[in-house]
């Protein structure tokens, strides 16, 4: 797990800028500093890197403003400004040193207008500035410590810090909520420990903290520039291309200590491989599935002009292919409903330039197998009971690995822009999205009144207010975990759920009336705080990409392979940025991801792809029966967990109701799967985070003790 840290100090007494990173002894702090961290710059602000960085992707650009002159003679030479930037970043020195000057005087957005996924910290004087991301997946958290602010890219070592309480009441409104802001707020599991919304930059000085936006935000009631859907499909276009050249043009070190990779071997599958290598192969590889967004991105790496791939077992040259990795699961019934993808990845693998990599995964790489091992990430999410599942596949794959996460949440339509083109006056434009959506869940009776029902449910969401939308979200959050509050399934009702301001979440059926109560009072005090600018339709779309970017993140930690990066190009800034740009009237039409990146393919000399590429697939359907198949091998261990879960003890749910639940999903019974995902990983985090010991902080004064000062309590507190 790699990590960022820094603080600043409340004092406003003056320490050289060489003086060593750390708070000195005598301050309410004491001498502290990160286990096995790697000083940025030091002073009474200082910075550390935490982890296994690489040397490229540690960066940090200096510039000495001249000297101004005093009374009496002399110069007061002021501070030196300085910037850092952690991650990936396709910037020169000359483009990060005109980005820092620019920072100083304000233009936090050219920080975050470069190729790549990184976090930059600009320090002007006693002012520090820390930008976090457009999507959420480089987050910044902050707290309160020693008279100033602690802040840094992960929450736990800042709970550590502080030895931070547990704050049940955000389990629970995660639990009820994921995809609503309004009840998670900033809070993070840890009480004290606060987050920056995506788009924002948190600003230190001397003491004091401002979150600040510096992203530009539509008006609700009126629509954004008119762009053209060719300019802006263009857009798009280049901004892929361009993040996908930055993983490929950095500096790469191939370590001494990564093993040769023992190279395909016939019927060797992911244990093997994990037990003759270890770690990933050097150089650059990709995910290939046969769909639209893995394929786009492994053509994209193995065709840009001048940009090398790789082989298995040396580093990067011209002419070297690149890794594809396609997972196949055979522990798992749907045949064909898999065979037209990977013959479609194997078309796709034709290609000089890939080097094709089929993982045959058993019942070892089921979901909820593995569950008692892998790290303790920051917060627990759904991805936790999947994560040995990705592992199989990561460690079939290159130390720098691209994988298509975030396309559909970046590029598709959420079903809520329907009100969104209401508002516009755009009505024609919703035919053919609800025409599709009549026919998704198959011919029947029903279908009919589909599309009547579904424009019904988009005018009424228009006609909404905010406030308005959220108190009837809190009205409806008190009567979920009764049995007739389970709504319709499929497409259809899926789609008509998300027509809302807020929703409840899948596992909110499972909840105690207590809990659910509190959350709703959440959401009650939030609908009387200022309203969103934003439409109904962007600001459910931009919601839901905040969630997935979270979990995605907390998947990188809960599957990471040693020496390995994962990149998803599609969650970065300068993609999202372009994304948002196309229009809302080509967004909803059927197939709009494909025709996207069909376009990028074509643009960057990428023309003959495969009978069927683009086609919707039976991914749900799929999903679907690996869960329950999963769910169903692992259901002894999944029963003793909640024989005596932590949850109940914190009042969050029942044990019974949750063992009953998961025997119904095992026996077949229409129950929600992804909402016992949760409540498993979050029972999972919760003894994974009691049973750790230790600190990530070293020092005269630095904290011994857990992480959560406590046990979970017998009843929750939660805060509205």
């Amino acid at each position: 797990m790699r990590w960022l840290v820094g603080w600043s100090s409340g004092g406003p007494g003056p320490v050289p800028a060489d003086a060593p990173a750390g708070l000195p002894d005598g301050t309410e702090g004491g001498s502290v500093h990160p286990v096995g961290s790697h000083p940025l710059w030091g002073g009474p602000d200082p910075l550390w890197a935490v982890g296994d960085w690489r040397p490229d992707e540690v960066r940090v650009v200096t510039v000495a403003p001249p000297a101004r002159s005093v009374p009496g003679g002399g110069a007061n030479p002021p501070p030196a400004v300085r910037l850092a930037v952690l991650g990936c970043c396709a910037a020169d020195d000359e483009e990060l040193r005109v980005g820092l000057l620019a920072a100083r005087g304000g233009a936090l957005r050219h920080l975050t207008a470069w190729p790549g996924s990184y976090t930059a910290v600009v320090q002007s004087g006693r002012r520090t500035t820390v930008v976090g991301d457009l999507a959420g997946a480089r987050p910044v958290f902050h707290t309160p410590w020693a008279g100033g602010t602690a802040y840094a890219t992960a929450a736990l070592p800042l709970a550590d810090l502080v030895e931070a309480q547990l704050d049940i009441g955000y389990l629970a409104a995660l639990l009820a909520c994921p995809e609503t802001p309004e009840a998670l707020g900033d809070a993070t599991p840890y009480a004290g420990v606060r987050r920056i919304p995506p788009g924002h930059a948190l600003i230190l000085r001397e003491g004091s903290r401002e979150v600040a936006g510096y992203e530009a935000v539509a008006s609700l009631a009126v629509a954004g520039p008119r762009i053209d859907p060719d300019q802006a499909v263009g857009g798009v276009r280049d901004a892929l291309v361009e993040a996908v050249r930055a993983r490929l043009t950095a500096p790469r070190h191939a370590p001494e200590t990564l093993p040769p990779d023992p190279g395909p071997v016939p019927g060797m599958g992911p244990a093997e491989r994990r037990a003759a290598r270890g770690a990933p192969a050097p150089g650059i590889g990709a995910d290939l599935s046969g769909g639209s967004a893995s394929s786009t991105l492994a053509l994209l790496a193995a065709g840009l002009p001048g940009v090398p791939g790789t082989v298995l077992g040396h580093g990067t040259g011209a002419g070297e292919r690149l890794l594809a990795v396609t997972f196949n699961d055979l522990a798992t019934a749907g045949r064909d409903s898999r065979e037209p993808e990977l013959e479609r990845a194997r078309l796709l693998a034709a290609n000089p330039r890939l080097h094709h990599v089929v993982v045959a995964a058993g019942e070892e790489a089921l979901p909820y197998a593995g569950l008692e091992g892998g790290p303790l990430t920051d917060e627990p999410a759904p991805s936790l009971v999947t994560a040995e599942r990705h592992r199989s596949r990561l460690v079939a794959g290159s130390a720098d690995h691209l994988t298509g996460a975030g396309a559909r949440a970046v590029l598709d339509a959420h079903p809520a822009r329907l009100a969104d083109l209401l508002m516009d006056r755009s009505r024609r434009h919703l035919m053919r999205p609800v025409a599709a959506l009549a026919r998704a869940d198959g011919a029947s009776p029903q279908s009919l009144l589909v599309p009547f029902t579904v424009y019904r449910a988009a005018r009424r969401l228009a006609r909404t207010p905010y406030r308005a939308g959220l108190e009837d979200a809190a009205g409806r959050l008190l009567t979920a975990n009764r049995p007739g509050a389970v709504g319709l399934n499929g497409a259809v009702g899926a789609s008509l759920a998300a027509l809302a301001w807020a929703r409840p979440g899948p596992a909110a059926r499972w909840l105690t009336g207590e809990a659910l109560a509190e959350v709703s009072v959440r959401l009650t005090g939030a609908a009387t705080r200022p309203a969103t600018v934003l439409r109904p339709g962007e600001a459910r779309a931009r919601a839901a990409l905040t969630r997935y970017a979270a979990d995605h993140r907390i998947l990188e930690q809960a599957a990471e392979i040693r020496s390995q990066r994962l990149h998803a190009p599609f969650l970065d800034n300068q993609v999202v940025r372009a994304s948002r740009a196309l229009p809302e009237t080509l967004r909803v039409r059927p197939g709009a991801r494909a025709e996207v990146l069909r376009a990028v393919l074509t643009g960057a000399g990428v023309h003959d792809l495969p009978t069927g590429w683009g086609t919707t697939a039976h991914a749900g359907q799929t999903a679907t029966a690996t869960a329950r198949t999963g769910l169903r091998t692992a259901l002894p261990q999944l029963m003793a967990l909640f024989d005596a879960p932590l949850l109940a003890d914190a009042g969050l749910v029942e044990a019974r109701v949750v063992r009953r639940a998961l025997r119904a999903a095992s026996e077949g019974e229409p129950v929600a799967l992804d909402g016992l995902a949760e409540l498993v990983s979050t029972e999972l985090w919760l003894r994974k985070l009691l049973a750790r010991r230790g600190s990530c902080w070293t020092g005269t004064e630095a904290p011994r003790r857990r992480a959560v000062a406590g046990g979970v309590p017998r009843r929750p507190t939660l805060q509205p």
